[in-house]
């Protein structure tokens, strides 16, 4: 798959990025939820080189595995 088609596996809204929070208000996609003591439940949303970043390691660590390598939102849910 092709850069273009990782991406489009995913769903895009403006919201900040978790490593590029100085970027300010950019296409982010849903990566994580995190459940701060104080705080309920929060969305970790990525940009796309970040998603795109999470998604060769998880290919990467697929191929080590030697397992099947799923791109998108869900295929992290095989591990």
């Amino acid at each position: 798959m092709d850069r273009q088609q990782i991406l489009d596996l995913y769903e895009w809204r403006p919201g900040i990025c978790f490593r590029h929070p100085a970027k300010g208000e950019v296409p982010t996609a849903v990566v994580g939820v995190i459940h701060p003591r104080a705080d309920g439940e929060q969305e970790v949303r990525a940009c796309e080189d970040c998603v795109i970043g999470m998604e060769d390691i998880r290919r990467e660590q697929a191929r080590r595995a030697g397992s099947e390598y799923r791109p998108g939102p869900d295929g992290g849910a095989q591990q």
